[in-house]
């Protein structure tokens, strides 16, 4: 068992760095944003981070912190024209903001080493520390949830117009989900920079956009369990589809396909929907006895 885990450790590891993108774009999705600016934030935190170890000299624990502000910070400029917009056209924005910083890795090459980006970065990442990681961030999104501010995201969300007449602050809301969202991509970013020998602007393309977008289509957006078991679901089809490896992408595509269709709300929603659903036709009969 010892030994399978060594052999895995490495996949382990990159399913937990999944995770944290995956609360990262969750966040901007229950506030009613649709936000697809994850994989920026990862860029920024990662180059950074990378930056700051192999050409400052900087120790990894300040390099990382750095990297999460550095996101953080991203989120909250981006968080100022995006809450002025909606729909497609913020998706749009946020896509544009991913390809700037792309633009910007290929061709500030004195700071971002371009297409070859930055190697030799030194692998200090563990397993434990990515677990006190994920382990913190589930917490605390679970706390949002049952918290006034995750209540103002589900009221956002749902239904704006609502929400504003009840005195709820969709500027102030949305700007906080998209600082919240910057914090992780950035934190996730810079561990993803130091698990790895070097850092590319291939790294933090179309693949990981999809990739990060799939998390919550397929384990639910709003539940808290649902990125953490998108992420494993996704991070396991390429060994349970090893047999079909010319085709894996053909199955990750039809598998997407077939949740959108049969499960539209994600496989942790849709189950707790169901849940709620059987407890509520239990009470029912119980209720009308109850009255007569």
């Amino acid at each position: 068992m010892q030994t399978l885990f060594f052999i895995y450790e490495s996949q382990f590891q990159l399913f937990l760095i999944g995770v944290g993108f995956a609360y990262s774009q969750q966040i901007v999705l229950r506030a009613g944003v649709f936000s697809i600016a994850t994989a920026g934030f990862a860029s920024i935190g990662a180059y950074a981070a990378a930056i700051l170890v192999v050409r400052a000299g900087l120790h990894p624990v300040p390099a990382v912190l750095c990297a999460t502000l550095a996101g953080a910070a991203a989120g909250a400029l981006l968080s100022i024209p995006l809450v002025r917009l909606r729909g497609v056209y913020q998706a749009i924005a946020t896509l544009a903001f991913v390809q700037l910083i792309m633009a910007f890795a290929f061709y500030a090459e004195p700071l971002t080493g371009g297409a070859m980006g930055i190697s030799r970065i030194p692998q200090v990442v563990e397993t434990w520390h990515l677990l006190i990681a994920v382990a913190v961030v589930v917490y605390l999104t679970y706390a949002i949830a049952g918290s006034g501010l995750g209540r103002a995201f589900d009221a956002i969300r749902q239904n704006e117009m609502v929400a504003a007449t009840l005195g709820v602050s969709i500027v102030r809301y949305q700007t906080i989900a998209f600082v919240i969202s910057g914090l992780l991509g950035g934190l996730f970013g810079g561990f993803l920079a130091l698990h790895s020998y070097s850092v590319t602007p291939e790294h933090f393309g179309f693949g990981m956009l999809t990739a990060v977008l799939a998390y919550i289509v397929l384990g639910g957006r709003n539940s808290v369990l649902g990125p953490l078991l998108g992420c494993a679901f996704l991070s396991a089809l390429p060994e349970l589809a090893r047999p079909l490896a010319e085709y894996r992408n053909f199955v990750q595509g039809a598998l997407m396909v077939a949740v959108i269709l049969f499960l539209p709300y994600g496989m942790v929603d849709t189950l707790q929907m169901a849940v709620r659903r059987r407890r509520a036709a239990r009470h029912a009969p119980q209720a009308v006895e109850a009255k007569a």
